[in-house]
């Protein structure tokens, strides 16, 4: 089975145990995942199945949106309430402040990646290196925030909304709120809203060609040349230039790079979406 669709990931599940229950619901063993969510994270999670788990690199996932909430006073390591270690009272704060310092973060932004996140360190992931207690060096990363507001004020919690370029921590977003108000403070909740045009709808299966970050171009040979995956000549293509390029045919679909004049197979054969 080949399918494309959005789960909601519920809260204290890992990504990729959730992969569980969908392999149970949909009587498939290949399944994967874009976009991974952390175990207190709830929302938005792009799944496919079959051959169309190999298209996740492609797909248009960009921008992000999430719903946030910040606890001022609570302080954990791993910046969410998983390891919460503390939690102070803190003195309210003027809500047009609380607006301004969130505002503060909009446009491009440089800050450190939280330990507790799945980049590699030497081959290890940095959250296993963190619970294992040892140091975590991680270099900072630049993000782009589109848009970033507050929702509510209801002291000691902050509720937010930000949308993002790939690859933002919304952990961090928030750590970078409380330094900016003088406090400690940790996410007490976070949901992703959306990637890109990736919106949990009931798990509604999706064209995944209508998704792709790609261009189409157009194969003018014998389409069973594609078929069989003989060497193609770049003559038979109207985009001729170096690039990625979606391809279909009369009974599948194909992702093919041109480079230096080269023609070469990324994936072959990708069945067409049939909806159900």
């Amino acid at each position: 089975m080949n399918r494309l669709f959005v789960v909601n990931k519920p809260i204290f599940k890992t990504s990729n145990g959730y992969m569980g229950y969908v392999k149970r619901k949909y009587g498939t063993k290949k399944v994967g995942f874009s976009g991974t969510l952390d175990p207190f994270a709830t929302g938005c999670l792009i799944v496919a199945t079959g051959q169309y788990t190999k298209l996740f690199q492609y797909l248009d996932k960009t921008p992000k949106s999430y719903k946030a909430t910040l606890w001022l006073g609570a302080n954990s390591p791993s910046l969410d309430i998983e390891k919460v270690d503390s939690i102070k009272e803190v003195d309210t704060f003027n809500e047009q402040h609380i607006k301004d310092t969130i505002a503060s973060l909009l446009g491009e932004l440089t800050y450190y990646p939280p330990k507790f996140c799945a980049k590699k360190i030497n081959g290890k992931r940095a959250y296993e290196l963190a619970r294992a207690g040892e140091e975590v060096d991680l270099k900072t990363i630049t993000s782009t925030i589109y848009d970033i507001k507050l929702l509510n004020y209801n002291h000691p919690f902050v509720h937010f909304e930000a949308k993002v370029s790939e690859g933002t921590y919304i952990r961090s977003l928030g750590a970078l709120i409380a330094d900016k108000l003088g406090v400690d403070g940790t996410l007490s909740s976070l949901h992703r809203i959306h990637e890109g045009q990736f919106y949990y709808n009931n798990e509604k299966a999706l064209n995944p060609f209508t998704h792709l970050a790609l261009s189409s171009n157009t194969y003018t040979g014998d389409e069973s040349f594609m078929e069989l995956g003989k060497k193609l000549d770049i003559e038979y293509f109207n985009i001729q230039e170096d690039g990625i390029y979606l391809i279909e045919t009369t009974n599948f679909f194909s992702i093919i790079e041109i480079l230096n004049h080269e023609v070469k197979y990324k994936f072959n054969r990708i069945p067409k979406f049939e909806e159900n």
